[in-house]
């Protein structure tokens, strides 16, 4: 049986979950190849059996002043994967999204006469376009998610590009219908529903869920509204917690049907009527599922200040980049106020507005058009090592 060796490196929750649908995909496409994947693995990839390095949950950090923080971490995971990359001779490293480091990475591991493949690009249209030179320089293959990127590229002289379609439009499915959750979870499934997805970082949480609750409070007749944040695998409920007491303690007066669930984000998103999402994946997770939602971000007002100008594009949510338009309202550091989140999230509530705008998010989403992502990367790579793959059928 033929060997492959294999590094994969992700760092965030996101990143970890591309990774092990990816690995999942490689070893069924190719069932006659013995595979050894290492690199920087979080719990999903651990659980595919991906020997972890370095373990990427350390590296699941926000803005600048916390990775300076975080510089020693990153340092010596850098170092430690530079030394087993070197030592270990991979046929391939596949760095998942993370662009900050694996940027770097990829250009380290280029020099060593590596074979780089990147999977989900980095946001190059959005901001740091300069960046598209490490791209053309340091990267084999990069493999987009996003329909529009390869035509960004071309544009750019960049011709390594492939488009393998979406993993979420596979991937992001609710397992249970709002009579299910509602019994599961002690709510009433006649009465509205509002999930509140403050993101999967820590200072997310200090940032984003603490307006979010008190927007909760301020919303007309919230007392028949029910609330449910769905919190990521790599937050503990206790932050939550924490949150909530605090603004207790301040005098909010937190709604009485008030829950957390974790590691249930679709489900949470299958049954809402609509939704505050902060900005990045979940916005286009919500968008597959088709919920209505109000897009928010927030971070410290010295990381904003340093990044706003390095911002190029119109929309800061994904479902919104998609689209082409604003179908979601975006609301952003100053914008993003208690006030301003209850009244969209009330108008999203009203069930003319919430049936377009359902409309609107399918239209969005038949966008990206194709399935099978993980399948399509899986034999991109393949093809690019060399390595025959197993026919399957809807590959497209």
């Amino acid at each position: 049986m033929k060997t492959v060796k294999i590094m994969v490196v992700a760092g965030e929750a996101s990143g970890d979950a591309h990774a092990a649908r990816l690995v999942r995909a490689l070893r069924s496409s190719a069932p006659h190849v013995q595979f050894e994947f290492f690199g920087s693995a979080g719990p999903e990839m651990r659980d595919e059996r991906v020997e972890p390095v370095v373990h990427a949950d350390e590296l699941a950090i926000m803005g600048l002043s916390e990775i300076a923080r975080s510089l020693p971490i990153f340092l010596s995971a850098f170092q430690k994967l530079k030394h087993e990359a070197a030592s270990r001779r991979p046929d391939a490293v596949i760095l998942v999204d993370f662009p900050e480091f694996n940027l770097k990475l990829a250009r380290s591991l280029k020099k060593k006469g590596l074979r780089v493949i990147y999977y989900i690009s980095p946001q190059l249209w959005g901001w740091r376009q300069y960046r598209r030179r490490t791209i053309a320089r340091d990267v084999d293959l990069l493999l987009s998610i996003l329909p529009f990127e390869k035509d960004w590229y071309a544009a750019r002289g960049i011709t390594n590009v492939k488009y393998v379609g979406n993993p979420l439009t596979d991937e992001v499915r609710p397992t249970m219908d709002r009579d299910e959750f509602c019994a599961e979870h002690g709510l009433d499934a006649t009465r509205p529903i509002v999930a509140l997805l403050p993101g999967s970082r820590r200072k997310e949480l200090a940032y984003i869920l603490p307006d979010m609750v008190r927007a909760a409070s301020m919303m007309p007749k919230n007392g028949s509204i029910q609330f449910v944040t769905a919190l990521a695998s790599t937050r503990s409920v206790d932050e939550v917690y924490s949150v909530v007491s605090a603004l207790r303690v301040q005098g909010v007066a937190v709604p009485e049907s008030f829950i957390t669930v974790k590691d249930q984000t679709y489900n949470v998103l299958g049954v809402a009527d609509a939704a505050a999402v902060a900005s990045g994946t979940a916005t286009l997770e919500a968008g597959i599922i088709g919920t209505p939602m109000a897009i928010v971000y927030k971070a410290s007002g010295f990381n904003y200040r340093l990044v706003r100008p390095l911002i190029k594009v119109e929309h800061f949510g994904l479902i919104n980049l998609i689209a082409g338009k604003r179908i979601a309202k975006e609301l952003v550091q100053d914008e993003f106020t208690p006030s301003a989140l209850a009244g969209e999230l009330a108008r999203l509530l009203d069930p003319a507005v919430n049936g377009s705008i359902r409309k609107e998010l399918k239209a969005a989403v038949a966008n990206l058009d194709r399935g099978n992502a993980s399948a399509r990367a899986a034999d991109s790579i393949l093809k690019l090592l060399g390595v025959e793959h197993s026919e399957r059928r809807d590959r497209g």
